[in-house]
């Protein structure tokens, strides 16, 4: 059996990533027949495996050493059973080789909602304005769009919770079709 798919999901800090992963992560065993998809939290994985060069104090974060990090993905990728698909869950996309995702879905929210969601996280006022900025501005859409095919780079709203499902629910069909293909594609090499 070949292994799952890769979506990387991706957007924003605040706009719903982790949410939407672990909702996504669950309702896969769901499918007929199940097709698992494992959650990878990268920003996690980043502060559990220390793939970083030290704390940056001016921005409250990680400073992260991206060859590390793609080196352990790389490695997950690699060791995971057959027929597991991963979700790859980080604020940035345009890191990952191009030949990894078969999806990257781009969330995004209102700059508005996205204050109050940043501010609730008590992130510090200069990360709450880039990270505003950045949404305003579209920064992570367009690094998925020029880092990969435009017909693997999907943009959702996430901003309530039945956003997040409706989300959940198209990612899960388009895992459906994904894995109906490969099925016809393994058939068609015999």
């Amino acid at each position: 059996m070949a292994p799952g798919p890769i979506i990387v999901l991706t957007g924003t800090p605040g706009t719903g990533k982790t949410s939407t992963a672990q909702l996504l992560a669950s309702s896969s065993t769901s499918l007929t027949p199940p097709l698992p998809l494992r959650h990878i939290n990268v920003g996690d994985l980043i502060k559990e495996k220390s793939l970083h060069d030290g704390w940056d104090e001016e921005w409250q974060s990680w400073d992260v050493n991206e060859d590390k990090v793609l080196d352990e993905l790389e490695r997950l990728i690699d060791e995971r059973p057959d027929g597991e698909g991963l979700i790859l869950d980080w604020h940035t996309c345009d890191a990952y080789p191009e030949r990894w995702p078969d999806l990257v879905v781009v969330l995004r929210c209102d700059h508005a909602l996205l204050w109050e969601r940043l501010e609730k996280r008590n992130y510090p006022m200069n990360k709450i304005q880039e990270n505003n900025e950045s949404e305003i501005m579209q920064v992570v859409l367009d690094e998925a769009q020029a880092s990969y095919p435009a017909e693997i780079v999907v943009e959702l709203k996430s901003e309530t919770p039945e956003d997040m499902e409706g989300n959940v629910d198209r990612i899960l069909e388009w895992a459906k079709v994904w894995r109906e293909q490969r099925v016809g594609e393994e058939e068609e090499e015999f």
